[in-house]
């Protein structure tokens, strides 16, 4: 007689601990049970050998609809399966549908629920033509989390949220229960520095990272972090590339103070001089990837704890957004969901980091961050059985050979994984087994907070 559904043996990698010789059991779509040694009788056994075991990761921040007619959740959540992400917290700034109001979020649930493979949490955000005005009714329509910025790069879609109107809404987000996520660029000085730029007839790749120096997202972060501190509203900033912006947040929580930071996997792994230099347009991102130096000071804040979340910051532009020879006409950001746990677990190990950060980084810490942690967030029993499985397989990484994502082009071709994702499950089921996503459309739930902790009970 099975006494579970599905058991999977291999190298448990939990948020505090890894078992050796260990194994993870699911009873319907629920963890059952982690242990070390002999595995229970089940259903399905699969022996993963030198295999790493993972919570299914949480990207905390992913862009699907940002080029109508284009990526959609047919896709991002596709590409989320491969990569061992079982889900997907998506951005509001689609285009056509800013989300900034209860009717928007149930436009947004009811389109993508039908495409979904993996499950998906929903950011709002604000209109700046009517304020704070509906933060309480996004919230109730679930939300799980806030999302603003500093720096406008579009009036409707993208718009810059004044300090003022960011006090407005901190304060009403801190009734709430829920986070505040800012994009954490200064307006004023991009636009300075962008314009000398400009004016020096900079257009080559190093236009961008000279368009927006260090200053420009150090300054926001003080503004971002001191109207938490005002309003008692949790602040977090969204991106960070350089290592000084999470010391900034460090001295907000020494004060007392809810001040978390997100790092991206681009910052973990491309540099200016080497990959912008070579991609130009292709690894045009906001806010831009720094020198090598500065991420290897970025790990050093993994290592140190002063990294909350890594998320990929994910979007798919067709290629004719990213191939222009003029640096800054190019779209900003990059697709990254089918490769940011590898990518992780790669540059981990590269330096002697323990790979508990990976559960913690993108999986337990961000269920965390957007009250997810009821359900997700950890191999523990009764919590949703959203698994990864990664073997030492090492594989050159081709996004044209994968298949997995609606653009055939990655700022991570060429890079060697010394492991592969061999298989990913989504509540109990495979929803990836290594070569094709199993998943079919509509299987990805809507996930978000308790009604009680999003009216901050």
């Amino acid at each position: 007689m099975s006494d579970f559904d599905l058991v999977l043996t291999g190298t448990v990698v939990l948020t505090d601990r890894i078992i050796e010789n260990g194994y993870v059991a699911v009873s319907g779509e629920k963890v059952a049970m982690v242990g070390d040694g002999p595995a229970p009788a089940a259903r399905e056994t699969q022996h993963f050998g030198k295999g790493l075991i993972l919570p299914g990761a949480v990207d905390a921040q992913v862009h699907s609809l940002s080029q109508k007619n284009q990526e959609d959740f047919i896709w991002s959540t596709n590409a989320a399966a491969a990569g061992g992400i079982t889900t997907i917290v998506d951005m509001p700034y689609d285009e056509g549908n800013l989300v900034c109001s209860a009717e928007a979020v149930k436009i947004k649930i009811d389109h993508a629920s039908p495409q979904a493979r993996v499950d998906f949490a929903l950011y709002g955000t604000i209109d700046p033509l009517e304020g704070a005005a509906r933060i309480a009714e996004q919230a109730d329509a679930g939300v799980a989390a806030f999302k603003f910025s500093t720096f406008g790069t579009d009036p409707k879609r993208f718009p810059r949220i004044t300090p003022p109107m960011l006090a407005d809404a901190f304060a009403e987000i801190a009734k709430t229960g829920l986070t505040a996520g800012v994009h954490n660029e200064d307006d004023e000085t991009v636009r300075i520095y962008m314009d000398r730029v400009k004016a020096a007839g900079i257009t080559d790749w190093r236009a961008h990272g000279l368009s927006r120096p260090p200053l420009a997202e150090l300054l926001a972060m003080h503004v971002i972090f001191e109207t938490g501190a005002q309003t008692g509203c949790p602040a977090h900033v969204v991106h960070c590339s350089l290592a000084r912006g999470y010391d900034i947040a460090a001295a907000y929580r020494r004060d007392g103070y809810e001040a978390t930071v997100e790092c991206c996997i681009h910052y973990l792994t491309l540099d200016e001089e080497n990959d912008v230099a070579r991609l130009g347009g292709k690894a045009k991102i906001n806010p831009p990837i720094r020198p090598r130096a500065e991420v290897e000071a970025l790990w050093q804040r993994v290592r140190d704890g002063q990294v909350w979340l890594v998320s990929t910051d994910h979007v798919a532009w067709s290629e004719n957004r990213k191939t222009n020879p003029d640096m800054l006409a190019n779209s900003s950001g990059v697709p990254g969901l089918e490769v940011m746990v590898p990518l992780f677990v790669k540059g981990a190990l590269e330096r002697n980091i323990p790979l508990t950060w990976a559960s913690r980084l993108m999986t337990r810490n961000p269920a965390k961050h957007f009250r997810l942690d009821h359900i997700k967030g950890a191999l523990e029993v009764g919590k949703d059985a959203d698994i990864v499985v990664l073997t030492p397989e090492e594989k050159v990484y081709r996004a044209a050979e994968s298949g997995n994502t609606v653009v055939g082009w990655s700022p991570y071709d060429g890079i060697r994984l010394p492991y592969t994702i061999a298989g990913t499950w989504l509540r109990g089921k495979l929803a990836f087994d290594g070569r094709t996503v199993t998943a079919e459309p509509g299987t990805g739930r809507f996930v978000r907070p308790p009604v009680h902790s999003a009216k901050g009970a």
